[in-house]
């Protein structure tokens, strides 16, 4: 990398409201320089100028509907990008401080790891099982993983979320970017075959954005539909290391968790989420003949 390590920050957005704006002009005070914010929205009847307002000199770029695609939105973004490191966003991942970006991207510059994932802290408005699902996958103490791992945690080696994280671009183009065209997953089959070529991921808890969310049984079972249809699409990834039970492990710890803190009539809504959860990945999962 050169002397100035050289940032870019991408965001994939559709129907972008308030919460973006938070998004926007907490990456404008960021300690740590952005050299380019790239915006791809989908459906320019729905961008809001006030946006570009927010974050001055901001690249946007408007889509259609049809041509949006997990994988493919952002592997034709990062390739327009010239930086050294490449940071991933959702629209609704709200920085919680203003070095988010600089402990991010901190275990990719030190040469620690080719991916680094930010800490997903619950919003104010989380529901008890949302906010307990949040800190079970993303914990406060950091961990670089690598394929020593594998034995011991199985598919959540490949754990990564581009909801925030950070890529070496020479690595990421060296593996060929995301998959595309891809409806989902993008981010967890390339932290695939990053562990498979040797390379490290870590878990960046020092980096924390806020995102969360309350899904009814209907979005939770569309969302594991579109896990289970990608998972089955790319064997190569997934085969050897199935994700059910990993799954059930954190199903049983929610429970727990629920009754401990004299909440057990949420164990319904568990129970029913849980189900949507695994109908959907089964159903997304038989769909790839």
């Amino acid at each position: 990398m050169r002397d100035k390590i050289i940032t870019d920050v991408i965001i994939p957005a559709y129907r972008p409201g308030s919460e973006f704006l938070k998004t926007l002009s907490s990456l404008a005070l960021q300690v740590s320089e952005i050299n380019r914010l790239t915006v791809i929205n989908t459906e320019e009847k729905y961008w809001d100028k006030a946006f570009e307002a927010e974050y001055p000199g901001m690249e946007v770029k408007h889509i259609s509907k049809s041509e949006f695609d997990h994988g493919t939105t952002r592997y034709e973004a990062a390739k327009r990008s010239e930086a050294d490191i490449i940071v991933f966003m959702t629209q609704d991942a709200v920085p919680a401080d203003d070095r988010l970006i600089e402990k991010l991207i901190a275990p990719v510059v030190s040469g620690e790891a080719a991916v680094s994932y930010a800490r997903q802290l619950p919003k104010e408005d989380a529901d008890p099982i949302e906010r307990f699902t949040r800190e079970y996958n993303y914990p406060g103490v950091s961990k670089i993983k690598s394929s020593d791992d594998l034995k011991e945690l199985g598919i959540k080696t490949f754990f990564c979320s581009n909801v925030c994280a950070a890529y070496d671009k020479k690595i990421y183009d060296s593996l060929g970017g995301f998959p595309h065209p891809l409806d989902f997953n993008e981010d967890m089959i390339f932290a695939g075959k990053l562990i498979e070529a040797g390379y490290k991921i870590s878990y960046t808890a020092e980096a924390k954005v806020f995102h969360s969310h309350n899904y009814s049984g209907k979005e939770q079972y569309a969302r594991n539909y579109l896990i289970g249809k990608t998972q089955a699409e790319h064997p190569e990834v997934f085969a050897k290391y199935p994700s059910e039970g990993a799954g059930i492990s954190m199903v049983k710890k929610t429970a727990s968790h629920l009754i401990k803190a004299g909440k057990p009539h949420l164990l319904f809504k568990l129970v029913w989420i849980s189900g949507c959860k695994y109908l959907g990945y089964r159903a997304g999962k038989r769909s790839v003949k």
